[in-house]
């Protein structure tokens, strides 16, 4: 039977996602960093990659990795200290060359964005030229690489720019759209972690093109409005908007566990979760002043404890000791038992209105 499926508004949208951004400014600015791996972090025992350079992640360096670890695959490694105020200048140039061409700009960080072209400024008759222009001049103008991705929404044009970094652009016809998604592995579609890929594959679906085999109910029922979500996600289907100057409220990373596990159980998860949510943060122009922890009990009670501590954490060490610290503000009865944590940071300020922070502009 024919489900009714929401109709998908005909966009043309692109995805710009800069080239290890922040390891490629120091590249370029410092002729001796050129060809060698550089790693982007502070050195320290509590330290994480905030970027690598191409060369870097050939020995298997990422973001948001520990840097000792970081160090220990890739001895030959430049650490450079992150120069985020050097950053923040060189987006604001990227964005001033995306204005060329569309009032509709959705920055996700620093290195990244949602253009909505389906009308532009240039005149440039498909979404294409648009995004090979744009490309064209990072390239000639800010001596820097961005790949690009063209598709008829914005969750496909970002899996897009990402086929063939760096330097590439691929294009994501509508026409294309379900032979595209079909092969995909369902850790491709956004949302789709490790603990669900895990659960899907427990229900014998391993691609997009089985996933689309399943009724909205198949979905609703284990995933709740998730599995509405991975029901339009398989179509293609992705209804929401390139909304220009919009704000980021929070930023955070959560996971569910394979088994209901105590509560002293998850320090290790939530030492990896601020991890991650400490490196995207890194992306951000404002700074976060708020720390957050969130619980979900195995009979689904959500539970938060946040702090807003004097100055902003200015480490990712300092955000998993406040992490750690408000889950001891956790009371229940010891047998309670959690299926999912998260950590994240809200409360953002531009950084001139927040308390400074040595660390991040020495």
């Amino acid at each position: 039977m024919c489900e009714d499926r929401p109709q998908t508004p005909a966009r043309k949208i692109v995805h710009i996602d800069m080239d290890a951004f922040y390891a490629s400014v120091e590249q370029r600015d410092d002729p001796q960093l050129r060809g060698r791996p550089v790693i982007v972090a502070w050195r320290g025992n509590r330290s994480v990659v905030c970027a690598a350079s191409y060369e870097a992640r050939r020995f298997g360096v990422r973001s948001a990795m520990p840097a000792v670890r970081a160090e220990r695959l890739c001895p030959e490694a430049v650490f450079v200290p992150p120069d985020f105020s050097r950053y923040r200048a060189v987006s604001r140039l990227a964005r001033e060359i995306f204005k060329r061409h569309t009032d509709l700009i959705e920055p996700l960080s620093l290195d990244e964005a949602y253009l909505d072209v389906t009308e532009n400024k240039t005149g440039l008759p498909t979404a294409t030229r648009v995004a090979r222009a744009v490309r064209e001049q990072i390239r000639e103008e800010l001596r820097l690489t961005a790949s690009a991705g063209v598709a008829p929404n914005k969750f496909l044009a970002k899996i897009a720019s990402d086929w063939r970094k760096p330097d590439g652009l691929f294009v994501i016809q509508p026409a294309e759209v379900e032979a595209f998604l079909t092969p995909l592995p369902v850790g491709r579609l956004p949302g789709v972690g490790k603990v669900t890929e895990a659960r899907l594959e427990r229900l014998g679906i391993r691609t997009v093109g089985e996933l689309r085999g399943l009724e909205r109910a198949a979905l609703e029922g284990p995933f709740g409005r998730h599995g509405a979500r991975l029901y339009e996600l398989a179509r293609g289907i992705d209804l929401s908007p390139v909304v220009p100057d919009r704000p980021t409220q929070s930023v955070s990373s959560e996971d569910t566990f394979e088994h209901d596990v105590q509560l002293e159980e998850t320090e290790p998860l939530i030492r990896q979760l601020a991890e991650k949510t400490w490196a995207a943060s890194r992306k951000e122009v404002r700074v976060a002043r708020t720390v957050v922890l969130k619980l979900k009990t195995s009979d689904f009670k959500i539970l938060s404890r946040s702090l807003t501590p004097p100055s902003p954490p200015a480490s990712c060490g300092e955000l998993i000791s406040i992490a750690l610290a408000l889950r001891e503000r956790v009371r229940l009865d010891p047998q309670q038992r959690f299926r999912l944590v998260g950590v994240g940071l809200s409360n953002f300020a531009a950084a001139d209105e927040a308390p400074a922070q040595p660390e991040l502009f020495e």
